[in-house]
């Protein structure tokens, strides 16, 4: 099962998104706890898009769910600024303040998360293992 969309790079359309998201999720059969974590990581790698690849300007970018045998992927495409590995990172778990999570949420949902520049932009694929049964 494969689902692909354009998804507008609005910060008032990230909850139609985690919308799509969750219903991708109800039709494959995914548990409601792991589903609403998936949920909240692809959140948080949209709202990261938005905010540091095009620098908080509404433009658009590419979402590809997929269903495999014991695994989900995802990918998103941006047109933006690339990402530089390197500076990717959370901040420090001890130090108490609002945001800079993201990283470290997308980190705990996933089992792999690849970031890929591109020639222009980035390709970040993010999968998540489950049971074949389900």
């Amino acid at each position: 099962m494969n689902r692909k969309w354009i998804f507008s790079g609005k910060t008032e359309d990230l909850a139609s998104l985690r919308e799509e998201v969750r219903a991708f999720l109800v039709d494959t059969n995914i548990e409601d706890d792991v589903s609403a974590a998936i949920v909240l990581g692809i959140d948080e790698a949209c709202t990261n898009i938005i905010r540091h690849a095009y620098n908080g300007e509404s433009r658009p970018f590419r979402i590809e769910m997929r269903r495999m045998r014991n695994r989900l992927r995802f990918i998103l495409r941006d047109y933006g600024s690339p990402c530089e590995r390197p500076k990717i990172q959370s901040r420090d778990l001890d130090e108490v303040r609002p945001g800079g999570l993201g990283v470290h949420i997308i980190q705990q949902v996933f089992e792999h998360v690849e970031y890929s520049p591109q020639a222009h932009g980035t390709r970040l694929t993010l999968e998540k293992r489950i049971s074949a049964k389900t």
